[in-house]
């Protein structure tokens, strides 16, 4: 049987300084969902926003693959800071250091789709896309669904223009990048949350 609580737990040991009250509120937040993990879905993620030229190159692809997360050089210096939730999302994510992403899913079924396109399919379905420092958080505590050919936009943060981040695998290692709102892409899909709460 599926431990929500023991999963929480899991995840919370990559983020030792976080308080330990704000832990034992969002655990309780966590305990009702038993369904375990599937392929391209996992119930909850914890999410801490982080400054993700300091979290990605901690990401790897677990296992043996240990090299390092990288930012991608078609970024301009300090630019991903820019990169800032879209005001769908923004007005969702909980105040706090902390907060736990739930129903969250992978979107291969969006591969090949612009993403443009994408996000309007995830809105009418009542969900929303992850931003770069969800994604971040889903891909530390389940580095498995980081998949050649089943990578994912990040459309949940944008910037004012037409580039949207995205996370694939690149030389053995998770990178961060962005591709064209209106191209399709084979292998990225677009991620997306059913909620998020504190």
């Amino acid at each position: 049987m599926f431990d929500a609580g023991a999963e929480f737990d899991r995840q919370a040991l990559a983020y030792p300084a976080l308080d330990q009250d704000v832990l034992a509120t969002l655990r309780a937040s966590v305990l009702g969902h038993t369904e375990p993990p599937a392929d391209g879905w996992v119930p909850f993620v914890l999410v801490v926003p982080e400054d993700p030229y300091e979290s990605v190159p901690t990401l790897t692809l677990g296992g043996r693959k240990t090299k390092p997360g990288v930012v991608d050089r078609n970024y301009k210096e300090g630019e991903v800071t820019n990169f800032v939730p879209i005001k769908e999302v923004e007005a969702l994510i909980p105040e706090g250091p902390a907060y736990v992403l739930f129903d969250v899913q992978r979107g291969e079924e969006f591969c090949n789709v612009p993403p443009q396109d994408a996000m309007e399919t995830i809105a009418g379905r009542g969900r929303t896309p992850i931003t770069i420092q969800e994604g971040v958080a889903l891909v530390r505590a389940f580095p498995e669904i980081l998949v050649k050919n089943k990578c994912f936009m990040l459309g949940g943060s944008r910037c004012g223009d037409r580039r949207v981040p995205a996370i694939w695998i690149s030389e053995n290692a998770p990178k961060l990048g962005w591709c064209w709102a209106g191209n399709p892409h084979t292998w990225l899909g677009t991620a997306s949350a059913g909620s998020r709460g504190a």
